[in-house]
Formats: C-alpha cells, sequence, structure tokens
C-alpha cells in the first residue's frame, strides 16, 4: 500500500531537489534540468513546504544541505536511480522478463558468461543483467531479482539454492613447477605463493591438510581470482584456483598442478534470492536451467584432469 499521498513529493520537485543537492548549486541544478534558476527554487521551496522540513541553508548566493536534507537527498538519489533502471529495463524488454542478476567477477566471467546465450535461446523475450559484484548487498534496497553467491550467507530471510561445491587445487606454469623443481606438497614452501584477499588463510589450510609443518606464507596478494590465474600463468608464483574455472588453462597446458594431490574443498556456491521472487518467470526458468547446466559440468569434471 503506497503512503498518503501528501508523503509523495512529485517527481520534478523530486528531481530539482536531487540535482541541487547534488552540485551543491541551484544554478548547476538548472543547467542540468533546462530550467530557470527560478524554477528550481521555487520547486525546493515547495517541496520543502509539503514535508515541512527545510533541506537547504542559504548563505547569500550558495546553498547547504540541511542534516535532514543530506539524508533525505541520499535516499531520494536511491529512489531515482531504481526509476531510472526500472525505466531502462522496461525500454530494452517492453514484454518483460528482464533479470537482474549480480555475479561474482571471476565465476561470472569464467562459467556463466560464455554459457548465458544457451539460456537465453531456450528463452526467447527474456533478458538478463549481469552486476558485478564483491561487496555485500541488501535486496531490500538494491534492484536485483538474484545473486551468485559464495561461502556463508550474508541476508537475513533470504532463499539459497545450492548449485555446486567447489574445490581448488595448486596451479603455476610448467616453467615455474619445473624451475622450482616441484614435487610434491612440502615443495611449495620453497616457491613463490599467490593469496587472495578475501581468502587470506587458503594457503595455510592447504598445508595443514597435506601435513606440511610451517612457520609463516607470504606472497603477492591479489583482490580478484582473474588477475591472480594471469600472474600464476605469467610464471610469477603458484595459486590456489578452483579446479572448474581454470578447465581451460590445464586443458591447453598454461596451467599444471603445481604438486599431486587431491583438490582441498572449500565451500559452496549458491543462487540467492528473496523468497517473494522464487516464483517469478525469469528467475524461476534461470534457477532450473543453471541447476541443469551444472549437472553437466559436474559429469564432465567427474573424468580426469590433465596434469
Amino acid at each position: 500500500m503506497l503512503p498518503p499521498r501528501r508523503f509523495l513529493p512529485s517527481f520534478s520537485l523530486l528531481a530539482a531537489f536531487e540535482a541541487a543537492a547534488r552540485t551543491g548549486s541551484v544554478t548547476a541544478a538548472a543547467n542540468e534540468l533546462g530550467l530557470t534558476q527560478s524554477a528550481v527554487s521555487r520547486q525546493i521551496s515547495a517541496l520543502e513546504r509539503q514535508l515541512g522540513v527545510a533541506l537547504f541553508l542559504r548563505e547569500r548566493q550558495t546553498i547547504r544541505l540541511t542534516i535532514a536534507g543530506d539524508t533525505y537527498a541520499r535516499e531520494v538519489r536511491e529512489a531515482l536511480r531504481r526509476i531510472s533502471s526500472a525505466s531502462l529495463n522496461l525500454k530494452a524488454n517492453p514484454a518483460g522478463g528482464t533479470l537482474n542478476l549480480a555475479i561474482l567477477p571471476f565465476f561470472g566471467t569464467r562459467w556463466l558468461t560464455p554459457r548465458i546465450g544457451r539460456f537465453l535461446d531456450q528463452h526467447p523475450g527474456m533478458v538478463v543483467n549481469l552486476i558485478t559484484r564483491l561487496e555485500p548487498f541488501d535486496f531490500r534496497f538494491d534492484t536485483l531479482d538474484a545473486a551468485i553467491h559464495f561461502g556463508v550467507a550474508r541476508w537475513p530471510g533470504a532463499a539459497l539454492t545450492l548449485l555446486m561445491d567447489e574445490d581448488v587445487i595448486p596451479a603455476c606454469s610448467p616453467a615455474f613447477r619445473q624451475r622450482h623443481s616441484l614435487a610434491v606438497p612440502a615443495d611449495m614452501l620453497r616457491a613463490p605463493l599467490l593469496h587472495l584477499s578475501t581468502r587470506p588463510d587458503a594457503w595455510e589450510l592447504w598445508l595443514s591438510r597435506n601435513q606440511v609443518p610451517f612457520d609463516a606464507v607470504q606472497g603477492m596478494l591479489f583482490d580478484q581470482f582473474v588477475t591472480m590465474v594471469e600472474a600464476a600463468r605469467s610464471g610469477l608464483g603458484a595459486a590456489l584456483l578452483p579446479r572448474f574455472l581454470i578447465e581451460k588453462e590445464l586443458e591447453e597446458g598454461r596451467l599444471v598442478r603445481a604438486v599431486d594431490g587431491e583438490p582441498m574443498p572449500t565451500g559452496q556456491y549458491y543462487l540467492a534470492y528473496m523468497p517473494d521472487r522464487a516464483t517469478y518467470p525469469p528467475l524461476a526458468a534461470f534457477r532450473d536451467w543453471i541447476m541443469q547446466e551444472i549437472g553437466a559440468d559436474t559429469l564432465a569434471l567427474a573424468g580426469p584432469i590433465g596434469q
């Protein structure tokens, strides 16, 4: 249910206020909106009268947001952004059927994007918007229908569909393995190791799992898998990488297992969404499709992987 009409200012008033708040100038806001300065000033004053709150402090020829105005500006800006996004989605796909999906960069680049065409072929008319996200987000405020998520759930009340388990292997370039004479897990202590900032203890866990005593593990730090893969391919070090995301490099010999050993389980990937979106047709169709894709990949990955 919408709030009473008196709490719903017109779009023109909100647009004038947001532009003035963002630019810090009535003149700049007027130029941006194609209005006169006096028109923008009148719209801001009308908004303040409607709300019964002063949004700006007027000081000679300048304006400055009040504390209340600053808070209101942030919320109005996000609301206008969502309206703009919804309008763009509608224009791009007038028949409906748009899925806004947050993805992890490496998973999206290596696994999902090369396959998404098959989903679109099976569901003509549907549109999938991919939004790369590393930082936490909130389904209540973000214009997202679902997200590909790894690890522990961060969103209270969200539904999680398990997609797949992840395991990692120590990988490096063939020349790197030969140069450092890598053969058994203990040899890794003699080689430069590459680390992911979101998994800072990965090598410690791997060494402990392989019963290799160690004092400290150091090396280059990366914030994304994609750059760490390139560093490993370039011979800068060995990296613990998700096995299913480096299949191409392993098959082509650009990466090899640094040492023999079993893959190390690290966690699970989930499709996360709010329960009230579970039956949204594009989301339901995508959920069914991605489970089928993962099932086919699991069978293929069960075979031997090149060393």
